[in-house]
């Protein structure tokens, strides 16, 4: 996933998208979700900029100092570099990992959570020093500098139609430059890995997971899975690319078996972080979606998977034809919840639909609005110094669609303090399999709520058909 952002990043282990598609929701909405977050103060602007848009800085002491010493073997294992590399943990639950030119990396949680292994992560981070050494967020800048002087010299000198044609090859082949930087980082990396004694396919083993991981958000928000469709326009190749080209790389080095994986050792320095959200954010629980630290909570309609965000609450049912988001936005207090609703920012408004009312003690109001082949009912609450506009999108609104909206939004309410105390984040644990035990018995106490076996497996990194290894450890998502 690339990031606009003025800082320039070295490279990133993206996987794109980390929801549902909010292609319905087609208002201008600014991002005014409020977090937590844990920024250090002594950094450059733009860099902690970037971290609290991935949730800011998530200590774990016994991650931070396992990971810093593979970090160090591994710079130690790459030729002509005598550059330090740190590793920071940032406070996300989705699978990402990036590195700038100074050698920092960063990874979130959630990609801590997927690995399964130190060779695993040990590949990450690989990665991460191949795009530094490689010197590729400079290349990428100048190859994009010189296919914008193509195109700004196109467009003086050629028929629009010509311009047009001659910036959409420039973009075909920034991304295909970039793409090969990420095929280029994956090769680095495995043969960085192999010289510091990790298993070089523990890579393709993470790419599998990877994968898993995809294909499973994608189930779950009823999206269609594209992981193997090809995208020209992408900035990353396509993940079973990656791990063909990786298992090919693997197998140049040796056949399997070779290096350390490291997989007791890495379990427990991960042992008990946070799964998924932070409560400082705002907590999903199946339908429930509950915010301790801006006290309020709301229940979403039947059928609904809900995504928490930084910019906002997202949430889409199960056949992809219904969905909704909850952000805020700072409102004066003398402007009235109908002005605002006609100041402009909803397009398609009826304002002959719009109510005013309460909402469990709170000022609120709503209105019906059209977009294209999507209806919307909108509501407004005034919460305190903020406006918490709850958007519902569908293809056709019925009245038992909009009784089921109206009731979400009727259960928008403030937490009591005692809800707010009893708010508590999933985290990870490790179970020993005995002997019997399956994939369907370990996930039947996990937290999760939908698709338990589904979860377990992906967070093992274990095959529909994996039978389980008695005495052996496995992740748990705990409460």
């Amino acid at each position: 996933m690339a990031l606009v952002l003025p800082l320039t990043l070295a490279g990133c282990f993206g996987i794109g998208g980390q929801g549902p598609s909010t292609a319905a929701l087609n208002v201008a909405l600014p991002a005014a979700a409020p977090a937590v977050l844990g920024v250090p103060k002594r950094l450059p602007a733009d860099e902690r900029r970037m971290i609290a848009t991935f949730g800011g800085v998530y200590h774990w002491p016994a991650a931070e100092t396992y990971l810093n010493g593979v970090l160090r073997k591994l710079a130690a294992a790459t030729p002509g570099t005598t550059q330090p590399y740190r590793l920071t943990i940032l406070d996300a639950p989705q699978v990402n990992a990036f590195a700038l030119p100074s050698g920092d990396i960063y990874v979130t949680r959630g990609l801590l959570v997927l690995a399964n292994d130190t060779a695993e992560i040990a590949a990450v981070m690989a990665h991460e020093i191949g795009h530094v050494t490689a010197h590729h967020a400079a290349k990428r800048a100048e190859y994009a500098k010189r296919m914008a002087l193509i195109s700004h010299a196109a467009e003086q000198i050629e028929t629009p139609q010509q311009s047009a044609a001659t910036q959409s090859r420039s973009e075909l082949a920034l991304a295909k430059f970039s793409r090969q930087q990420e095929l280029d980082a994956d090769q680095i990396g495995i043969h960085v890995i192999a010289r510091a004694g990790y298993d070089p396919f523990a890579a393709a083993r993470f790419l599998t997971s990877l994968s898993q991981s995809t294909q499973l958000r994608q189930s779950l928000y009823g999206l269609q899975n594209n992981a193997s469709r090809p995208d020209i326009m992408a900035t990353h190749p396509s993940t079973p690319q990656r791990i063909a080209a990786a298992l090919r790389e693997a197998r140049s080095l040796g056949a399997p078996g070779l290096g350390e994986r490291g997989r007791r050792a890495y379990l427990q320095a991960i042992n008990g972080m946070i799964y998924g959200d932070s409560p400082v954010n705002g907590v999903v629980e199946g339908r429930l979606f509950l915010h301790p630290k801006l006290d309020f909570a709301f229940t979403a309609p039947q059928n609904f998977v809900l995504q928490n965000t930084r910019q906002a609450v997202l949430g889409i049912d199960k056949d992809a034809s219904e969905a909704l988001r909850l952000d805020s936005v700072q409102l004066r207090s003398q402007t009235s919840l109908t002005d605002y609703f006609k100041s402009g920012w909803l397009d398609g408004l009826d304002a002959s639909t719009i109510t005013t009312g309460q909402t469990n003690g709170f000022p609120s109001a709503v209105a019906i609005a059209h977009s294209g082949a999507w209806d919307f009912r909108v509501a407004v609450i005034r919460f305190g110094a903020d406006v918490y506009r709850m958007i519902f999108a569908t293809r056709q609104l019925t009245p038992d669609v909009d009784a089921a909206f109206m009731a979400s939004i009727a259960s928008f309410h403030r937490l009591s303090l005692q809800d707010a105390a009893n708010v508590h984040p999933q985290h990870l644990a490790l179970v020993t399999a005995k002997p019997g035990d399956t994939a369907a018995s370990l996930a039947a106490s996990m937290a999760t709520q939908a698709r338990a076996v589904d979860y377990f497996r992906m967070i093992n990194g274990l095959a529909d058909n994996a039978r389980l290894v008695p005495g052996q450890e496995y992740k748990v998502i705990a409460q």
